[in-house]
Parts: structure tokens; C-alpha cells; sequence
């Protein structure tokens, strides 16, 4: 067998843990592959509410080492990746009927104190009469409190991080399903299928399953364990409506089955609403938000903006099934949100090493956690090394986004604040590469709606693993809620007529 399909390490699951792993372990000297049987990203690294936080709900759960692990991940993050990452501002109305108002400013004390916080302004008490935030609500909301935490570009997030494991080394295999694992010897033997139903056969000294929700599928069907049964699955759902407010802070609401939701600003002229949290017991392959989940968020919005929201203004909506770690918890959302790793093998040879949950914030702690893991079977290679790394394009200073936008622009002066403000906020540094030399927009080629044209088209394509307009629309720039179908129609067309369909996955052949 040649060498270039004997690993070290071998990951199954294109999501936002086994990306993080991969791209750790590459970054350590280890020999990595990963396969993801869809686009990158594409399930429950996708269908976040896109915060990175400490999880203020799950300190009544006394979760506080999980939440304590998350507050100090926020600003590593955010120096990480600052295009994709940056501060928002969480505003807590206090409901007279629910928590009282003593309990959430005691709990935002331990969330100011507990996580390392730098960078983040602290939390502070609004008076709802007076502040704007207070103006989008009903008048019965008289006091709030304001903290910190940050959003993220959960799917560019996902594909930063394996750009950044390819560039250290790792083999990316988009597309690609691992149809049968078995151990041989001191290896696993690992059959992989590609979309156009390439088949090969790789080695590895151990295998990672990082397959989310599909973990135990994994496990069942590809590794023959019929008895894997580790998860809880638990359906997120998410609505976006037109914006229903000014301001550019968010809302975090109490509602009266214990449960939050929040209501955040979302690609400039939207609101996203979310998230549901109930048991999941349909087919992975076909996760949608229900009637009865659009009703509870609009009716939870409802509960506190002074407008009612409603079903008939909902422009699109997303859902996502979360593998958490199946604790034995009597409602859904009362299952543990943390991470559990657990190893298996045989007579010390060939382990595989599960992933159990977890969530975004805390994905770089669960990658170094995993490699204490690796390295107990495979040798220590290198010391930790990611807290400091910037990911693609996250280059510049933590607060430098203005300064970024406005650089560009000068260099561009053509470019309008809109379309400057978009494309660094997705590429970063990488935006001057996208624009190139071009002088105009005309110069960006064919231009498919809105502010997409073939340069930034051409980049996802070469550089970020998209084949199909919806990896495209929905997953690495969200200019789905603005192009037509018609438009992305014919985005899906110039796919297929520039790069084709017929080469291997994520290796498509060049063209036009």
C-alpha cells in the first residue's frame, strides 16, 4: 500500500469538532486525514443560534466548569478568526413573572468573573424607560441587564479551520463516506466512497469519530458495533424575519417553560430567532423546522416585542440536530452540553476515540483534549499550539475590522462601505486577494446577484471546498436570503459548466 494512504490519524466527520482536531493534530506533526460525507459543516455546525459563549442558561444546571472553559474561549477566539468573530451585546430583560431580577444580576456576576474576560466590556443595568433597547418592547419590561459575549460565522468557521489543518498537512476528502472501518493488526483498514462513487482503501494507526449526530450510526453501521447507543439527539430550530429593530445589541428572552431564546441581528436587514430544544427521533436525512416549532418561537418573540411576531413573516429558517452526550437528563434541555471523549481498542492496538457532544465555543479545548487522548496511543509529538494561531484570514488585530474595511477601500475606492464591509467580513485579509487588480466591479467578472460576483465565486470554489450553490448561498456567504431562485439557479449552472461535476469531489476541473 503506498504511502501517501497510511495516517497517523483518521477523522470521520467534516463538522466543527473533527476539523478542529484535524487541523490540531496536523499543526503537531502527526500524518492526518479527514473524510465528511457532505459539504463541510453542512449539520449541526451549520445550524447554531452562531454565538460563541459561556452559556449563561447552563450555570443553573451547575454546569461550571463547561461554562467557565467557554467564557475564556471567547476572546481566544475572537483573536483567532476577528473577521468572523466579534463582541455583541446581550440584553436581558427582567420578566416579573419569571427569575427574579436579583438571581440573573448575581449569575451575570459569576459570568463577568468566572471567564478571563479582557477585551469584553462588563455587565451593566438598563433602565428600559429610557434606553433604546427598550423601545422595540412591550412597556411592561422596565429593567434589563447588558453583558457581553461574541457571534460567529459558524459555517466559515468550519472551513477556516480545515484550510488551516490542509496547509499543516492533513488530507481533506469532501464528499467522501466512510462505508466500512475494521481493525487489522495495530491499524485500522478504512474503505472510503466518494460522491461519483470512488472507492479507496487508506490505514490508520487510530480513528477519530467525530461524526455528530451520526456518531453512533457510525459506530453501528461502518464499524459494526450494534450496540451504540451514546447520544441524545435534540433538535435545534432557528427562524429569520425581517428586522425588527434598529439597534445593534441583541436579546436574550426567559420564557415561561425555562427555556431561552434570543433575538439577534442577522445579515444587516434581518432578525434571527432561536432556538428550540426538543428529543429528535426522525431521519438524519431530513431535518426541518416543524409547524409547532415556528409557532413557539414567534409566540416566545411575541411575549416581549410590542409587535407581534408571526409565521407569515418568517423568510427562511434552518434546523440542525445536536448530539449531546446522552446523561440520562429528563428533558432535552436539561442534557449536559459539555464534551466526552472515550476511547476503545483492543489489546492496546488500533483505538478509536469517540466524540460525545460538545459545543462550537469550546471546540479548540475539545481538540487539545483529544490530542492528550491521541498522544496516550500514539506518542507525544508536538506542545499545544492553537490558543495563539490565527486562522485564514484573521491576520490583523482583534478590533481592527474598521481599520480593514477602510484600508480596502482606499486601495478600492470603487468599492462601496456595503460591499467592503461584506467581504472582509467574510475573508479578512484574504479580501485584497479576492479583488485582485480589478479596477472595477466589472472587473470581478460575472456578476450572479446582489454583491456576488465570479472572483469571490471563484475563490470558494479553488480554495474552500464549494460545489454547489447552496454551499455557496447558504453556507459560506448567506446571500441566499438575497438572490432570487432564478439567480441561484444560474450560480448552480456556471458551477457546473466552469468547474464540472465529473472530477473527484473538492477537486473539480478548471474551466471558462
Amino acid at each position: 500500500m503506498s504511502t501517501d494512504t497510511q495516517y497517523d490519524v483518521f477523522v470521520v466527520g467534516g463538522g466543527i469538532n473533527g476539523c478542529g482536531i484535524a487541523r490540531d493534530a496536523a499543526g503537531r506533526g502527526f500524518s492526518v486525514c479527514l473524510a465528511e460525507m457532505n459539504d463541510f459543516g453542512s449539520g449541526t455546525s451549520s445550524g447554531s443560534t452562531k454565538l460563541i459563549h459561556g452559556g449563561l442558561r447552563y450555570l443553573e444546571h451547575y454546569e461550571f466548569r463547561l461554562v467557565r472553559e467557554a467564557l475564556m474561549e471567547r476572546e481566544v477566539l475572537w483573536g483567532m478568526a476577528p473577521h468572523i468573530i466579534w463582541p455583541l451585546r446581550f440584553v436581558l430583560p427582567h420578566h416579573k413573572g419569571l427569575r427574579p431580577a436579583w438571581f440573573l444580576r448575581l449569575g451575570l456576576y459569576f459570568y463577568d468573573y468566572l471567564g478571563g474576560r479582557k477585551l469584553l466590556p462588563p455587565t451593566k443595568t438598563l433602565d428600559m424607560r429610557q434606553d433604546a433597547a427598550g423601545k422595540p418592547l412591550k412597556p411592561l419590561f422596565e429593567k434589563a441587564f447588558e453583558y457581553s459575549d461574541c457571534w460567529v460565522n459558524d459555517a466559515r468557521f468550519v472551513v477556516l479551520n480545515l484550510r488551516d489543518a490542509e496547509a499543516r498537512g492533513a488530507r481533506i476528502m469532501p464528499r467522501t463516506k466512510v462505508v466500512s472501518a475494521r481493525r487489522e493488526d495495530d491499524a485500522w483498514i478504512i474503505e472510503t466512497e466518494t460522491s461519483d462513487g470512488t472507492r479507496e482503501t487508506v490505514t490508520a494507526r487510530l480513528l477519530v469519530n467525530a461524526a455528530g449526530p451520526w456518531v453512533d450510526n457510525f459506530l453501528s453501521n461502518a464499524a459494526g458495533r450494534n450496540d451504540a447507543h451514546n447520544v441524545r439527539l435534540v433538535q435545534g430550530s432557528h427562524i429569520v424575519v425581517k428586522r425588527l429593530f434598529e439597534h445593534d445589541r441583541c436579546y436574550i428572552f426567559q420564557n415561561a417553560d425555562n427555556r431561552i431564546i434570543f433575538a439577534i441581528p442577522y445579515e444587516d436587514d434581518f432578525t434571527l430567532i432561536g432556538t428550540t430544544d426538543h428529543d429528535f427521533t426522525g431521519s438524519l436525512d431530513k431535518i426541518e423546522i416543524t409547524k409547532e416549532e415556528t409557532s413557539y418561537l414567534c409566540d416566545a418573540a411575541s411575549e416581549y416585542f410590542a409587535k407581534p411576531v408571526t409565521p407569515d413573516q418568517v423568510v427562511w429558517t434552518y434546523s440542525a440536530v445536536r448530539p449531546l452526550y446522552d446523561d440520562g437528563a429528563s428533558a432535552a434541555q436539561e442534557a449536559t452540553r459539555d464534551y466526552v471523549l472515550r476511547a476503545e481498542t483492543e489489546d492496546g492496538k488500533a483505538p478509536v476515540i469517540n466524540v460525545f457532544g460538545g459545543k462550537i465555543t469550546t471546540y479548540r479545548k475539545l481538540a487539545e483534549s483529544m490530542l492528550e487522548e491521541i498522544e496516550k496511543f500514539l506518542g507525544r509529538r508536538g506542545k499545544p499550539w492553537t490558543a495563539g494561531a490565527t486562522l485564514p484570514g484573521g491576520d490583523f488585530p482583534a478590533t481592527g475590522y474598521d481599520d480593514m474595511v477602510a484600508v480596502l477601500r482606499k486601495a478600492h475606492p470603487w468599492l462601496d462601505e456595503t460591499f467592503a464591509r461584506r467581504i472582509v467580513r467574510l475573508y479578512g485579509t484574504e479580501a485584497k486577494d479576492i479583488i485582485g487588480s480589478a479596477g472595477s466591479l466589472d472587473d470581478l467578472g460575472t456578476h450572479f446577484g446582489d454583491t456576488l460576483y465570479e472572483a469571490e465565486v471563484r475563490h470558494l470554489a479553488d480554495k474552500e471546498w464549494a460545489v454547489t450553490a447552496d454551499d455557496i448561498l447558504w453556507r459560506r456567504t448567506k446571500r441566499g436570503l438575497r438572490l432570487s431562485k432564478a439567480e441561484a439557479k444560474a450560480l448552480d449552472d456556471w458551477l457546473n459548466s466552469h468547474f464540472g461535476r465529473d472530477s473527484a469531489p473538492g477537486k473539480r476541473k478548471a474551466g471558462g
